[in-house]
């Protein structure tokens, strides 16, 4: 009989889960994650756009004759392409993937397209992992993905460096989508640790743009690389929020009949304090560049916004259930919205007629407001007690941080966010001081005269 009556309070607790599970799979929506963000520029990200129609380019057999080519072209000189590989030429150990020199830009590019579907080596690849089995650093990288981005370096390697050291003022980029994506941002993580065999070049040369990639390194790698690697998510897209085992991935996507699994409903009600101490848990890599354009119970597409920071917690833990989760993982999607994004960016600007004089001030501000994003976000990390995210002296990119400092979780929160709002103040003031007439130029205020 008493079991018979607590059946009704199992019932309910049942209940609560499914409706936790549902809130989190279905309503999860609209930039949840990134809504305490700051708003990225243009400057920072302009080059996302450029590098993805890069990407798409691999796609490509014949540059001179291509067959599909977005709208305005993939903007690039076929001459400058130093070299193209493809699947005979990789074996299997990587995704086709093609080197640029883009003298327009300064910057030598390695730029790698995502998983194909009908090549059973990409998904040996992505399948070859197991949690915990693979150290990098002090933390632990997607074994499968690191044995790619080795055989894409060493194999690359001195090619690289002649080109770094006949162009010294250039960067040395890498850009991947997808599963090139995760290969880019190990790759960029393994050159880090390999300059040497790269000639003369320094940290801050080495950038790494990975549009909506597999989540491939531990939270302390994570945060402590994102001076380097930067990840570019468009809205509900489903790789970077669920684990990167493919079998996970359509689990997650497909799992409606998960309302009566418990494993999932134990998965969804993990506690996140006790996922962030896993030291074998897997993320997104880097910073992280969150674009929004649609809002919950809204119908279309709204002008996108681009919101950035090097989150620690609520790290796009939970997957979107969404008619758009796996629309939003296209390539050709992200080069889209990220292209409007960067256009309404510079038409803001043009409308304010920045100087190109205070324009230089704001890099260099920006500069320094990701610097403090860094140093804040490992206080977070070590207020809530990160395995291994202490400060090494080799990165020579963070401050060190004191144990008086990293005594109170919200302080490193609250300082994250507080460096992007300087900026939001900044445009209020310009608003505040400044009218645009009506031949769309800004003038004083008759107020502030």
């Amino acid at each position: 009989m008493s079991i018979l009556c607590g059946l009704p309070i199992l019932e309910c607790v049942y209940c609560l889960g499914c409706a936790r599970w549902l809130w989190q799979k279905c309503l999860y929506t609209a930039g949840h994650e990134s809504e305490n963000w700051g708003l990225a520029t243009a400057e920072e990200f302009e080059p996302v756009p450029r590098l993805c129609r890069l990407i798409l380019s691999v796609y490509e057999d014949d540059l001179r004759y291509p067959l599909w080519a977005p709208p305005g072209g993939y903007g690039i000189n076929p001459d400058w392409v130093i070299v193209k590989r493809t699947y005979e030429e990789t074996g299997g150990c990587a995704t086709p993937y093609m080197i640029y020199l883009d003298h327009d830009n300064v910057e030598i590019v390695l730029a790698i397209r995502g998983l194909n579907l009908a090549k059973e080596s990409d998904y040996a690849v992505l399948l070859d992992n197991k949690l915990g089995q693979t150290k990098f650093d002090g933390g632990y990288v997607h074994n499968g993905l690191l044995k790619a981005a080795k055989w894409i370096f060493d194999a690359e390697c001195e090619l690289l460096r002649d080109l770094v050291e006949m162009n010294p003022d250039y960067r040395l980029t890498f850009a991947g989508h997808s599963l090139g994506a995760g290969i880019v941002s190990l790759i960029a993580m393994y050159a880090v640790q390999n300059r040497e065999k790269l000639g003369t070049i320094e940290r801050n040369r080495i950038r790494c743009f990975a549009m909506a990639p597999a989540r491939c390194v531990s939270l302390n790698l994570a945060v402590r690389y994102a001076d380097v690697i930067n990840s570019v998510v468009l809205q509900d897209d489903f790789l970077p929020r669920t684990t990167t085992a493919l079998e996970d991935v359509y689990k997650s996507i497909f799992c409606l009949p998960c309302l009566l699994c418990l494993m999932c409903l134990k998965d969804t009600c993990t506690l996140e304090e006790k996922m962030l101490k896993d030291p074998r848990r897997l993320y997104a890599p880097g910073r992280l560049y969150h674009i929004v354009e649609r809002k919950p119970f809204r119908i279309g597409r709204f002008p996108p916004v681009v919101r950035t920071a090097v989150p620690v917690d609520r790290r796009f833990e939970h997957i979107v259930l969404s008619c758009n989760a796996t629309s939003d993982h296209t390539i050709i999607w992200l080069e889209r919205e990220s292209q409007r994004a960067v256009d309404l960016m510079l038409e803001k600007d043009r409308i304010m007629e920045i100087p190109a004089q205070q324009r230089m001030r704001r890099q260099e501000s920006l500069a320094r407001e990701h610097s403090e994003e860094y140093e804040a976000a490992l206080r977070r990390a070590i207020a809530l007690d990160i395995p291994q995210a202490s400060y090494s002296p080799s990165y020579g990119t963070f401050a060190e941080v004191e144990e008086g400092e990293s005594s109170g979780s919200s302080s490193g929160a609250g300082s994250l966010l507080s460096f992007k709002r300087m900026r939001e103040r900044w445009d209020n003031f310009i608003e505040r001081l400044f009218d645009v007439d009506e031949s769309g130029r800004m003038v004083f205020k008759k107020s502030s005269t």
